[in-house]
């Protein structure tokens, strides 16, 4: 059955309907009609089934909606955010629809030392955010995932550890220097996080300069295994493994 997002404010509409491309998609390609049901989301755990009553040209395409009982998924028991340098190409878009698909509850793009890609301006950052944000909400579309992740501007990794201050998180850095752990054991040492997060590097990984920040605020090294990971595929091993190890016991 089709899936859209309603952001929860249209939930309390007396008419709750359709943004205009989500209309547009439901009548011109998926055919909808009126009477036809779909499933509605709002991205912060709630689900609904919902029946098209009405489709109407009013300043654009239309779909009103009559919302029927809705349908609470539990959060995570602990939050995972992804810090990510943002990788060169479109690989960047690639791990914000597989953070969805595995639960991460935070995307955080960073602008490291060795990061290809740039913002040139606050106008691109939150272009950038923005693209994101849509590729988000097509991700829990298609995957059934009805918690939506945060996903914040891109930033400076500066910028980013001022950011934090919650001394429940558990901080992790993917590193390929020697002296660290792997997720095995670090999940070992500290066995019941409130919150993680995770930070993945560009290619060419972190400087010296940049672990030594990262560690002065908490983050600990861990080891991703003996073969060297594409920055994209660091980023869904490490989802996988924190998801499953603290959020499916």
């Amino acid at each position: 059955m089709p899936r859209f997002y309603l952001p929860p404010h249209r939930w309390l509409l007396s008419e709750p309907q359709l943004d205009d491309l989500d209309a547009h998609h439901a009548a011109h390609v998926l055919r909808c009609e009126v009477g036809d049901s779909i499933v509605i989301f709002d991205g912060k755990g709630t689900e609904a089934l919902a029946t098209i009553i009405n489709l109407k040209k009013k300043g654009g395409l239309q779909a009103v909606l009559s919302v029927g009982v809705p349908k609470k998924t539990l959060p995570s028991s602990c939050p995972i955010t992804l810090a990510q340098a943002i990788p060169k190409a479109k690989n960047m878009d690639l791990i914000i629809q597989k953070a969805v698909e595995l639960g991460a509850s935070r995307v955080i793009p960073l602008l490291t030392e060795r990061t290809i890609v740039r913002c040139d301006n606050q106008d691109d950052a939150l272009q950038k955010q923005e693209r994101w944000k849509q590729i988000a909400i097509e991700a829990c579309k298609q995957s059934g995932q009805n918690w939506l992740p945060q996903v914040e501007k891109p930033c400076s990794l500066p910028e980013f550890l001022k950011m934090l201050g919650q001394p429940d998180h558990l901080l992790l850095i993917a590193c390929l220097e020697n002296k660290k752990h792997s997720l095995k054991e670090i999940l070992k040492i500290f066995p019941a996080p409130q919150a993680v997060t995770i930070m993945i590097g560009p290619e060419g990984d972190f400087t010296p300069k940049e672990y030594a920040a990262a560690k002065e605020v908490g983050f600990h090294s861990i080891d991703l295994g003996p073969i060297i990971l594409r920055a994209e595929t660091a980023a869904f091993y490490s989802l996988s493994v924190l998801s499953h190890e603290l959020n499916h016991q």
